[in-house]
């Protein structure tokens, strides 16, 4: 049997990627600093706790462990590549870093994003981080032959989770909330921009048979649905997810950023630009992938899963007094 390890695994993404190894019988290892947060682990996998940043606690941990497969979730920097390299490097059979489809090129060139196009970002710190990390293990794949396969997730979601443009990452409540009081929501550009949500659980399908295959070594994949939206679909759907119509306000992210800098990068550097992914490559490797859970769908779960407990249904003040600072200024102009 492949034995696995991953290094993280109770994130939005990579905790369906537990589940599905947990109901499946493999053999993960799941290392981390035993903090199970919004995603529990299931039974039937094996932990190791451990801080990834203490080298020398990582390498007495891993004393004398080999594994088939490493998966690294929580790799965002050459410095974390780096430490992978020096405690694997000899070790693994196949070591598996997920990147971002945040990586492809901004603004993009053509309308169909593949494998082969352009790694660029000028506009997000997070995707060139990960660019430089891609780099640096296809450096040691072509000089040192360490075993590498990339895969580049793209607005990937959960329970719990509502991945649209500006909403709070800590509490995602708060846009439902807002839909649901008839507050104005920020829709930024036109609403025509299209994009591609996946849910995590699919994401889990077509990601967990690469592990243990050789072809995909020397590879990079991007892993998404083939539903297509505009974002004033994805907004619309929501709201009606959340059983109310929504008010929406359209408004340039130029203008956005003008205000909120920091959002520079997730606009101009990412969701902003239509990207639409060709996902030929990874239903090459594996047959009959497809995606199951539509975002209409996906929202509805959602939803409900914020609605089944009181405590789920956190709002973010602050996020909120950033979006009516937009909205004043741009009532004002």
């Amino acid at each position: 049997m492949t034995k696995i390890l991953f290094i993280g695994g109770t994130g939005l993404i990579s905790n369906a990627c537990t589940r599905y190894a947990a109901q499946n019988g493999l053999d993960l290892t799941v290392l981390n600093r035993g903090e199970s947060g919004r995603y529990p682990m299931p039974s039937g996998v094996q932990v190791l706790h451990g801080d990834v940043h203490d080298r020398k606690a990582l390498t007495s941990l891993l004393h004398g462990q080999n594994f088939d497969v490493v998966v690294d979730w929580i790799g965002f920097e050459p410095a974390d590549v780096e430490q992978n390299l020096q405690l694997f490097n000899g070790r693994v059979g196949q070591f598996v870093f997920i990147s971002s489809a945040s990586v492809y090129q901004k603004p993009p060139r053509h309308y169909l994003v593949g494998e082969d196009t352009p790694l660029e970002n000028p506009y997000n710190n997070y995707s060139r981080n990960k660019i430089a990390c891609e780099n640096a293990l296809w450096d040691a794949m072509i000089n040192h032959g360490f075993p590498v396969t990339i895969v580049r997730p793209s607005s990937t979601y959960g329970q719990g989770q509502v991945p649209v443009l500006l909403n709070s990452w800590q509490a995602p409540y708060t846009i439902v909330d807002r839909i649901r009081k008839g507050k104005p929501i920020i829709i930024p550009g036109d609403g025509t921009s299209l994009w591609v949500p996946t849910w995590n659980e699919d994401f889990a399908a077509g990601f967990m048979p690469l592990l243990g295959d050789e072809r995909a070594i020397g590879q990079a994949y991007h892993i998404t649905s083939d539903e297509v939206l505009a974002w004033d679909q994805v907004y619309d759907q929501l709201a009606d997810a959340a059983g109310v119509s929504l008010n929406g306000v359209h408004i340039a992210a130029d203008f956005i950023v003008e205000i909120l800098p920091d959002e520079k990068g997730s606009l101009h550097g990412d969701r902003s630009h239509s990207m639409v992914f060709d996902n030929r490559k990874i239903k090459q490797i594996v047959p009959g992938f497809a995606c199951s859970v539509s975002w209409a769908e996906g929202m509805r779960r959602c939803v409900a899963w914020f609605d089944a407990e009181n405590s789920r249904r956190q709002v973010d003040e602050g996020h909120n007094s950033r979006i009516e600072a937009v909205l004043a200024r741009y009532t004002r102009a």
